[in-house]
């Protein structure tokens, strides 16, 4: 399937985002699809490959390997690195974009944070959202003080932003899925 014809949509990441997908994107490249290569070669000199499970599973994970890194090729070519801890003028600081640790409250009065990051970077556990979501477009060029409204597409909130703060945003770094061919036995 070809690229669509027009603009490049936005990959806005921090860096320690960049580098989880650079870290993931080597491991594939330079031990996971060597690794796979190496089982699929050896399955294939078995003999009858229709019924080598071996070889079959083999070919589809390389498959899935070269679509992964391709994809990650393209997201990591398409990035735009934004640093949350870099120093920014004073207006920009207190408004809310991308790389903000924002403290809002909800209708029912309760607070909540939530850090906006890029795409490839979402962990609703942690509390980071994407940068296109729902609640962080609401949230976009707000201050503190300000009420915004958020529409999602179930529901329709209304939100009061009660601090807004740029800093470091930790990231989880890359690791070997476990039972990955290249994996240590």
């Amino acid at each position: 399937m070809r690229d669509a014809p027009g603009p490049k949509p936005k990959n806005y990441i921090t860096p320690a985002g960049l580098q989880r997908l650079k870290d993931e994107h080597r491991f594939l490249l330079n031990r996971e699809r060597p690794a796979v290569t190496q089982v699929v070669a050896w399955a294939a000199g078995n003999g009858d490959r229709s019924e080598n499970a071996d070889y079959q599973y083999g070919k589809r994970r390389l498959r899935q390997i070269d679509s992964r890194i391709r994809f990650l090729g393209k997201r990591i070519d398409a990035a735009e690195v934004v640093d949350p801890a870099k120093p920014r003028p004073a207006s920009a600081a207190a408004r809310v974009f991308f790389g903000a640790t924002v403290t809002y409250k909800d209708a029912a009065d309760q607070e909540h944070v939530v850090r906006i990051v890029g795409i490839d970077e979402v962990d609703l556990n942690r509390r980071y959202i994407s940068w296109i979501s729902p609640l962080a477009r609401a949230l976009m060029k707000a201050t503190t003080g300000d009420r915004v409204v958020v529409q999602a597409p179930k529901k329709t909130e209304h939100i009061e932003i009660l601090d807004v703060e740029y800093a470091p945003i930790p990231m989880e770094p890359f690791r070997e899925p476990p039972g990955a061919e290249a994996a240590p036995k």
